[in-house]
């Protein structure tokens, strides 16, 4: 081979590379694998049962002791004002089914400002060997914590056990947190003037908080109504980028029919403060789900939903694959 053709195959591998590494990264999309299983159905609160009663958001967490928790918000029952409270169950194992019912959990206590049956969205955590439950009273976000991961108390400062909340903010609720370089996120919505968006705080010692931003809004998902832009959750992936799971339909089913199947969309994002609002620039797919939490168990992906007829929750393992 003489030089003049080395020199061209040279230049043309170094040419190759270039444009090879210059394409952007694949874009990595969740994907459900397998089937689901059911994991909790609608409880009997005594006297508070409902023929219209309906589990809904929720937190899934590992106890100290290893065992599953369950908590969920159950709304249109017979509880006073906004009707809501919380229902607890518990496992010995993740793929259990039909996890053991252990009772109502938590109803609001107006004494503490707390809109009576406007208990909203649990989300449990652990930081610092302390279990942190972030709940809704309707208006604020309040915090409960426990040492077990079982038995919760409300963290009270000033005699409220209310983190923020903003008269502004309508309905604040669906708190979510991720702990990132010393910085605790809190993701959540509300829908001031009947228009939901997803909003972020931020604190570094669980006590004072940042002003809100907006990180998440309109879109395909739309931007008209409170419901469009409900339960947030954000995971960080070993790629680098943050994923925001965003519900913007629980679905309708009525007599067994399905009316309208839930949806939930899914971004993609290296800021923790813009996933796209009045556009979809960082918008990778959608899934047939309503108030995911997104969590890892034995090196293992695992998603927890609504079951599509609002009658319980269920758990499947979640994958994640190459964009088409």
């Amino acid at each position: 081979m003489n030089n003049s053709i080395q020199i061209f195959l040279f230049l043309w591998l170094i040419s190759l590379a270039t444009v090879v590494n210059s394409q952007p990264n694949p874009a990595l999309v969740p994907v459900i694998e397998g089937d689901w299983w059911t994991i909790a159905g609608n409880p009997d609160l005594g006297e508070l049962t409902s023929d219209e009663q309906q589990p809904v958001d929720f937190g899934i967490w590992q106890a100290a002791d290893s065992t599953w928790q369950l908590w969920s918000c159950i709304r249109k029952t017979k509880a006073p004002g906004k009707t809501r409270l919380f229902h607890r169950w518990q496992a010995a194992n993740l793929t259990d089914r039909d996890w053991t019912p252990m009772g109502i959990a938590m109803q609001a206590d107006p004494s503490l400002g707390e809109v009576p049956g406007g208990m909203q969205a649990p989300y449990v955590t652990r930081i610092d060997n302390m279990y942190q439950m972030f709940y809704g009273d309707w208006n604020r976000i309040c915090l409960a914590t426990s040492p077990d991961g079982i038995t919760f108390e409300r963290k009270l400062r000033d005699g409220s056990p209310a983190l923020f909340g903003d008269p502004a903010e309508t309905n604040t609720r669906d708190a979510m947190v991720l702990h990132e370089n010393d910085t605790f996120y809190v993701y959540y919505t509300a829908h001031p003037n009947q228009i939901g968006a997803v909003y972020l705080r931020t604190s570094t010692d669980l006590t004072t908080w940042s002003e809100s931003t907006k990180v998440a809004y309109g879109g395909q998902a739309g931007g008209d109504k409170f419901w469009l832009a409900e339960c947030p959750f954000v995971v960080k992936h070993p790629s680098g980028y943050y994923y925001l799971f965003r519900t913007q339909s629980y679905g309708k089913v009525v007599d067994g029919v399905t009316e309208t199947v839930p949806k939930t969309s899914v971004y993609r994002s290296k800021n923790l403060y813009d996933f796209g609002v009045d556009d979809d620039q960082y918008l990778v797919g959608t899934l047939p789900v309503a108030a995911p939490e997104i969590f890892q168990h034995q090196g293992q992906w695992h998603i927890a939903a609504l079951l599509p007829d609002l009658q319980g929750i269920r758990v499947a393992k979640l994958g994640w694959a190459t964009q088409p």
